[in-house]
C-alpha cells in the first residue's frame, strides 16, 4: 500500500508549537496550495491543507517559517476522529510531515528581515551550494591545448 503526499504552498498563519503530555513537540500549520486554475470570477483557487509535524521537524518549522513562507512538505495522509466542544463527532484529515524544506530563495523568506538566520539542525539542512560548472560555450578551439601522445600513457 502507498500513502505519500507531497505539497508546496504558503503558510496561512504562523505555525503553532505545543507539547504532548509526554513532552513530545508537535507543530500544526495550514498551507494554501494553488490549484493552478481560476474560478468563474477570475480568482485563483487554492486548497487549504492542515499539516502536523513532530519532534525536531516541528521545532524546525516553528523556528524558520512564518505566515506567508513558501514551504515544501512530504509525508503521509492521516485521518483521525475526535469530539468537538459541543460533543459532536468530527473527522480531521491532515498531512503528517516526514520532511519539510524551504521552497523559496533565502532573499524572499519573509522572516529573514535582512538578517541571516542561523543554520538549521544538521538533519534538516540543505546540501551546500555547489559552484557552477565552467561554461565553454563562448570559447574557441584556441582555448584548448593539443596533447601530444607518443604512445606512453602517464598512468
Amino acid at each position: 500500500m502507498l500513502n505519500v503526499v507531497a505539497i508546496m504552498g504558503r503558510l496561512v498563519a504562523d505555525p503553532q508549537l505545543r507539547q504532548t503530555q509526554t513532552g513530545k513537540n508537535v507543530a500544526s500549520f495550514r498551507i494554501a496550495c494553488d490549484r493552478n486554475r481560476r474560478d468563474a470570477n477570475g480568482q485563483n483557487q487554492a486548497d487549504f491543507l492542515d499539516v502536523v509535524a513532530w519532534d525536531r521537524t516541528a521545532e524546525f518549522v516553528c523556528r524558520y517559517f512564518t505566515k506567508g513562507s513558501l514551504i515544501a512538505v512530504d509525508g503521509r495522509l492521516q485521518t483521525r476522529s475526535y469530539q468537538d466542544k459541543n460533543g459532536n463527532n468530527r473527522t480531521a484529515v491532515e498531512i503528517v510531515a516526514n520532511n519539510v524544506n524551504f521552497a523559496a530563495p533565502k532573499s524572499s523568506n519573509p522572516n529573514a528581515g535582512g538578517h541571516a538566520a542561523p543554520a538549521p539542525a544538521a538533519d534538516y539542512s540543505r546540501p551546500a551550494a555547489q559552484p557552477a560548472a565552467p561554461s565553454y560555450s563562448a570559447g574557441t578551439n584556441d582555448d584548448f591545448a593539443l596533447i601530444e601522445d607518443e604512445g606512453d600513457l602517464p598512468f
